[in-house]
């Protein structure tokens, strides 16, 4: 099962007073697991940026000049996006402005079912507790000290930590059970399989560690269980 953790930033709270989107960022889950998949994107908003708003987020009109316009990246978004669920904190907000984005170049709406909101879910869970990001980070010890100024791509990576909390932990549901699927896209198949990472990590090991311990293996004689296994 494929989800999109996204968050944008915007000018402002109103599409419909002229209010645009300047940043999309995205992390993909895989049953609940991150492949380090990510989507992100700066967006020139064709408009100055106010200054309440760059007080939120730090983006500048000069930072956002030489950025391409939504119109230019929405088929990127989309293709990313396909129609796999999104995992939004105040959903609503989010919708709203990328619908906007959407229908201001005739383009298909992203329906709102699609998107699934983790502030709804941390306010049925903790019924009167404050639900804000900063908020529920504080309640699950997840470590947000980076995040001086919003944006996007953190605030996703961030709410990815958040939401697998909300739903119960970090993996609460391995996909193990014989009748197990995935979907990706309009492909699925009968059982779930790990996906491979993006990119394959480096080595933690440094060239002169690697040899050091080849030359413990090779002191401890011929007998020995490592050479065996190598």
């Amino acid at each position: 099962m494929r989800e999109l953790v996204l968050d944008t930033e915007t000018t402002g709270f109103e599409p419909n007073e002229g209010d645009r989107i300047v940043e999309i960022g995205a992390v993909e889950l895989w049953n609940h697991v991150p492949t380090g998949k990510t989507y992100h994107q700066y967006i020139n908003p064709q408009r100055d940026m106010p200054n309440a708003a760059f007080e939120v987020h730090g983006l500048s009109n000069e930072f956002l000049a030489d950025k391409p316009v939504f119109a230019d990246i929405a088929q990127a978004f989309v293709d990313f996006v396909q129609d796999d669920k999104m995992i939004i904190h105040n959903a609503s907000f989010d919708m709203k402005f990328l619908n906007a984005e959407l229908g201001w170049l005739n383009r298909k709406l992203l329906p709102m079912d699609q998107a699934l909101d983790t502030l709804a879910i941390a306010r049925r869970k903790f019924p009167g507790s404050p639900a804000s990001l900063d908020a529920l980070c504080r309640r699950f010890g997840i470590d947000n000290s980076n995040r001086v100024l919003h944006g996007a791509l953190l605030d996703s990576e961030i709410l990815a930590e958040v939401y697998l909390e909300l739903i119960g932990g970090r993996q609460p549901d391995f996909g193990l059970g014989q009748q197990a699927t995935q979907t990706t896209g309009t492909q699925q198949t009968d059982t779930w399989r790990p996906r491979p990472r993006p990119e394959a990590l480096p080595p933690r090991l440094t060239e002169k560690e690697t040899a050091a311990h080849a030359m413990f293996v090779e002191a401890l004689g011929d007998g020995a269980i490592w050479k065996k296994l190598t």
